[in-house]
């Protein structure tokens, strides 16, 4: 069996390199995009084999496209005339659904995905839905593929622009906590490696507490908040702050940009 990519950008590149780690050779994995010299440069950091046209990388069994949504058009008017019936399609673009997908690139079997950068690392969260023409097999292959880059959830369509902001758009949100976590502390004089390393690995294992413990997340929170104590003052000032109204704000805002790709 071979896969291609076509479109080599950070998430695709992420997937490219999950896949990668978890086989010894990776040249069964044909990547392609416009700018050569990123083809060149993920080819030999992983072992893939690099395509220097789109009809190279159409002959593979499952194609995956990693292009924005706005570059798709493009994309199909190139790739359409190469695809066959039996090939399975993979897109991570944001807001086509399967139908679209479908009639854009005059091709029946069809497999959307929303993947999260942490792919990269093993750890991605990807949600994913199949049009009717897909066969078992084809998803068997192509979810026990993408198993290597973390775990897969299979969800319906109009879930999808939710689903995008939770995982696909969070893992920014988290950094981004992580980092004003790591600046408070050096301002109060810890190292800045140090003090993201220490806010990284309680995230992490906050994480674990969460999916391990079957403990809801706001009886953790209580657990941790010892009546007049520290903590408790830190979370009441995270919500004098309007902490959890700025999550929902963020997260509403992702869920209203993804469906303006409709």
């Amino acid at each position: 069996m071979k896969i291609s990519f076509i479109g080599l950008g950070n998430m695709a590149s992420a997937i490219v390199r999950g896949i990668a780690a978890a086989h010894d050779d990776a040249s069964f994995i044909i990547g392609y995009n416009r700018t050569t010299t990123k083809t060149e440069a993920l080819a030999a950091e992983t072992g893939i084999t690099a395509a220097t046209t789109i009809e190279q990388a159409a002959q593979a069994d499952i194609v995956f496209l990693g292009v924005k949504p706005q570059q798709l058009h493009e994309i199909a008017a190139q790739l359409r005339p190469h695809l066959r019936n039996e090939q399975l399609v993979v897109s991570m673009a944001a807001g086509k659904d399967l139908n679209a997908l479908q009639a854009l690139f005059g091709h029946d079997a069809f497999m959307r995905i929303m993947p999260n950068v942490n792919a990269a690392v093993g750890h991605s969260t990807t949600s994913y839905a199949v049009s009717d023409a897909v066969t078992t097999a084809q998803q068997l292959q192509a979810v026990t593929l993408l198993e290597a880059t973390g775990s897969m959830i299979a969800l319906p369509e109009e879930q999808f622009a939710i689903f995008s902001a939770i995982a696909g758009a969070a893992p920014a949100f988290h950094y981004l906590y992580m980092d004003a976590i790591a600046r408070a502390a050096v301002k109060e004089g810890m190292a800045k490696p140090i003090a993201l390393q220490i806010a990284a690995d309680a995230v992490l294992g906050s994480a674990k507490m969460v999916l391990e413990s079957q403990t809801h997340s706001i009886e953790l929170v209580d657990q941790v908040c010892s009546p007049g104590g520290t903590t408790i003052e830190g979370v009441m000032t995270l919500k004098a702050h309007s902490f959890e109204h700025a999550v929902h704000e963020a997260v509403h805002a992702v869920i209203e940009k993804d469906r303006t790709f409709e």
